[in-house]
């Protein structure tokens, strides 16, 4: 995560609220497809976390916009933080402005450094099991060492 991350909240009295994911992409389809492919395979574990995309530009195109962002995050938070993975470069940029500033976010609002495909997977599922944000970032992060050869 990033050292400008918020502390972690609690959990609410009697909750069944899960840590949000929001996915920052460059692509408002790539950031949709990886939420519903996350979603789709962790449909089996019945947890209903919340995950949503946040990618392009206003005006469709491609790039991020910081206002689509804070919106997905807020959209996702169920009182036990967020977590946000970003594929590459200004959507990473985006998300650590966002995050230094303090008031656009969520509180406990935090970014991963992991895949986006595997990271958003490996979230979703550790969400599921009702796991801190501390865990999801981990488990997102730890997507790094899944080899494919």
């Amino acid at each position: 995560m990033n050292g400008t991350q918020a502390a972690e909240p609690t959990e609410p009295a009697g909750a069944t609220a899960h840590v949000g994911i929001v996915l920052v992409s460059h692509s408002a389809a790539v950031a949709e497809s990886v939420a519903r492919l996350a979603a789709a395979l962790a449909g089996a574990s019945g947890a209903p976390v919340p995950i949503t995309g946040a990618g392009g530009t206003p005006d469709g195109g491609f790039g991020t916009d910081a206002d689509a962002v804070a919106r997905a995050a807020h959209q996702v938070d169920q009182g036990r933080g967020v977590v946000i993975l970003a594929d590459l470069g200004s959507a990473v940029l985006t998300v650590r402005t966002l995050l230094a500033e303090g008031d656009e976010l969520p509180a406990g609002s935090a970014m991963a450094d992991a895949p986006f495909v595997e990271g958003a997977v490996a979230a979703l599922f550790t969400a599921g099991t009702g796991a801190d944000r501390t865990a999801v970032a981990e488990a997102a992060r730890e997507a790094y060492d899944y080899r494919k050869e």
